[in-house]
């Protein structure tokens, strides 16, 4: 069926285009990176705030747990808040808007003299994970042409991942207070260059204001593409749909996109994978590894940038239905592995003291103390097992859900749907990095692990059942598929 294959719109001058749709694309996208910085910003913190001099920083577990938990709370109240400001002041605008309780976040986590601060903080940068969590995918879907759309789409998780990897990097060189003050630049970068974008065509248009989608679409396309078609298929796509009321959730062409994209995010929580980035040290210190944990998280993080890199160049050639399966069997195989070792394997802390335990290495070979106990080959089995779990999820249950929240949702429920799916993602989060250490602490890292690989195996169900593939095809092709329920082709009459 050839019409089956045929792509909706013509390709116009991809090369005249893609250089200022790139720019556009990044300097969103650098929300993202600050979204993943301070996602993690508790792993290598942890340790020191655990023996802290300061008795209002010092922390134990229950705070530890609040620490680690709380920024989930924020992000699930950014989420939310996003569902309004995407429609009302547009999704370049809210991206914008986000900066501002990151910068502030930033600061009272570099000044902190008492824990309420550190935890104001870490919800005030969960607020603006939250916003841009629920922005940046639709701004850059809607910015983006069919052929690029799966690479770019992934560029969101990319970035989370690579700002993930220069906290880990960072952690070994400053201060846990200069961490903080680190994290502010990106967010302010992306302020900046973000004044000089382009709002999204699609939002312009479904605003009325076709002179200045006009004028988006030629910056992103290039004069010598075919933008004006692009902005006529996109016209008739948006007058067909009309205003979306509460009645019209019950018709299949909005309820399931918006359920298939919810049901994603949950089960994209449900992996695990937050309280893993969060607790990441804490974790090789009870599975002892033998190589320094700081240095194991690091080298972690190497291992989720490979894998989101190779996951968006397969993005567009594999199809997102084929990296579900191949990230949820990993996550399942090394989730399985990881049970079987803590049950197995007794998992005691290190017999030092918390000073010793929490000291940079460097510093504990200075004074005669070796932290590490000799090389023992079975601790590698919790150390590759991590990295296969970051690797599939970066393969697929990442980036994909992301991409294809913002590619299967209705442009009519574009700018409230982000906002519940990250809002319900992130209140998972905030259950499981609540409960995990608790879990840990009474029964042991093997339930949580256990848990996660029965998760994996219900996700790779609900792929093979419900979501479709969506490779090569344009937003308005999408949209119509859940229209008809049928068939991707568009019915131009």
């Amino acid at each position: 069926m050839a019409g089956e294959r045929a792509p909706l719109l013509k390709k116009g001058s991809a090369s005249t285009s893609n250089a200022k749709l790139y720019l556009a694309t990044f300097s969103a996208v650098l929300g993202n990176f600050s979204f993943g910085y301070s996602l993690v910003y508790p792993s290598p913190v942890i340790p020191y705030l655990q023996v802290e001099d300061n008795p209002n920083l010092r922390m134990d577990t229950p705070h530890i747990a609040w620490f680690g938990s709380v920024f989930s709370l924020g992000a699930a109240m950014g989420g939310l808040g996003a569902m309004l400001l995407n429609d009302k002041t547009g999704r370049k605008m809210s991206i914008m808007i986000s900066a501002v309780p990151s910068t502030v976040g930033s600061l009272l986590l570099g000044a902190a003299q008492t824990r309420w601060m550190l935890y104001l903080g870490r919800i005030l940068t969960g607020i603006a994970s939250g916003m841009t969590a629920a922005s940046i995918p639709v701004y850059v879907s809607e910015i983006s042409s069919p052929s690029v759309r799966g690479v770019l789409g992934s560029c969101p998780q990319v970035t989370a991942v690579f700002g993930s990897l220069t906290l880990y990097a960072l952690g070994l060189l400053l201060p846990w207070r200069w961490l903080a003050v680190a994290g502010e630049l990106p967010a302010l970068l992306m302020l900046v260059l973000l004044c000089f974008m382009p709002k999204s065509p699609r939002y312009l248009i479904s605003k009325g204001r076709q002179e200045e989608a006009l004028k988006a679409l030629e910056w992103l396309r290039g004069r010598d593409a075919d933008f004006i078609s692009e902005l006529q298929k996109i016209e008739r796509s948006i007058s067909s749909q009309g205003h979306i009321s509460w009645s019209d959730l019950a018709k299949p062409c909005y309820y399931k996109p918006i359920l298939i994209s919810v049901t994603m995010r949950f089960f994209q929580q449900m992996t695990g994978i937050t309280p893993i980035l969060v607790y990441l040290e804490p974790i090789f210190h009870r599975t002892k590894v033998t190589l320094e944990p700081r240095y194991d998280a690091a080298l972690v993080g190497a291992v989720r940038l490979l894998s989101v890199m190779i996951a968006a160049s397969l993005m567009d050639r594999a199809g997102r239905k084929r990296l579900l399966f191949t990230s949820g069997f990993l996550m399942f195989l090394a989730c399985q592995a990881l049970t079987i070792y803590t049950h197995t394997t007794p998992c005691p802390s290190i017999n030092i003291t918390h000073s010793q335990l929490h000291t940079p290495f460097s510093i504990l070979q200075s004074h005669g103390v070796q932290q590490s106990p000799p090389f023992d080959p079975i601790t590698v089995i919790p150390l590759l097992s991590t990295m296969v779990i970051i690797f599939g999820y970066a393969m697929g249950w990442g980036p994909i859900t992301w991409l294809l929240m913002s590619e299967i949702l209705p442009l009519g429920a574009r700018g409230k749907a982000p906002g519940l799916c990250v809002g319900i993602s992130w209140v998972t989060a905030f259950i499981l990095t609540q409960v995990f250490m608790h879990v840990v602490e009474a029964y042991g890292l093997f339930v949580p692990f256990l848990f996660f690989s029965v998760v994996a195996v219900i996700s790779i169900l609900f792929t093979a059942l419900y979501v479709p593939e969506t490779k090569g095809r344009s937003l308005e092709e999408i949209e119509n598929y859940f229209r008809t329920g049928r068939t991707f082709t568009i019915n131009d009459n």
